[in-house]
């Protein structure tokens, strides 16, 4: 099974996702995440790989604080979103843009780098675990990664919620591919569990809207986002709330020495 390639929906996926407040909030809570890790990793400028990136959001914003930032997507149209809006934030100097698979930027690497992002990947990726041990080997002793995914636990309660009986009772299974909807579901445990076999060190775990998607009148989403965002500031990064969010961030270190 191929992995996902976005050229066809390009822009209904940046309009779908980064236009709307749940765009918005999932941005503040990962830069919550991501300043607290910036900070432990040191006052010094970072080679940082966003794979995966897309229009490259939270890749440009890495850019202006100063880090050199190299992405990579499967999409081309992704990447020359990217590559336009770098240029229009004055970045371009910090980035490097790369069309490839995630799995294949080992071959466009010379060197390990700092930080790496994946975010919003795995759930799209068929073989998850052989993707975690290649970012595990462009990652250099000491490094961090930022890891999000499409969280199971809130699929099965936002359908659940909403009245899919039905398709909850039949596992949830996807048929139709060429949809915003990830092919592949993450149980949270399992990706721990993956993580921790390579050899990955967690050190934090969020979940990304917590209560957002659950919301019954939609337009509080909208009328109160900043009360909502203090609130889901508040609960995210406890359980049993945590295991909810739609998406879920680890933060994971890899050890100076292995073994």
């Amino acid at each position: 099974m191929r992995d996902r390639n976005f050229d066809d929906i390009a822009e209904k996926f940046s309009r779908n996702i980064y236009g709307t407040t749940k765009g918005q909030l999932r941005q503040t809570i990962l830069w919550q995440d991501l300043d607290k890790l910036l900070a432990e990793l040191g006052d010094r400028r970072l080679r940082v790989l966003d794979a995966g990136g897309g229009e490259g959001q939270t890749a440009i914003l890495m850019a202006q604080r100063g880090h050199h930032v190299t992405l990579c997507d499967l999409s081309a149209e992704m990447v020359t979103r990217a590559e336009r809006a770098a240029e229009e934030k004055g970045v371009s100097d910090n980035m490097h843009f790369i069309h490839c698979a995630a799995q294949d930027i080992p071959q466009h690497l010379e060197t390990q780098v700092d930080l790496i992002l994946f975010h919003a990947v795995l759930e799209w990726v068929a073989e998850p675990q052989a993707m975690l041990k290649t970012l595990w080997s462009m990652l250099r002793p000491g490094g961090a990664l930022s890891l999000m995914f499409y969280n199971a636990n809130g699929l099965l309660m936002r359908n659940v919620l909403v009245g899919n009986f039905g398709y909850v009772q039949q596992g949830m299974y996807k048929k139709k591919r060429r949809t915003l909807s990830p092919d592949f579901p993450r149980e949270p445990q399992q990706v721990y569990g993956w993580l921790e076999e390579i050899g990955w060190e967690i050190t934090g775990k969020t979940g990304v809207r917590v209560f957002h998607d659950y919301l019954r009148d939609k337009q509080k989403q909208h009328d109160c986002l900043d009360a909502l965002t203090e609130i889901e500031t508040r609960y995210c990064r406890q359980e049993p709330y945590l295991s909810l969010g739609r998406y879920i961030h680890v933060t994971a270190r890899k050890p100076q020495k292995q073994g």
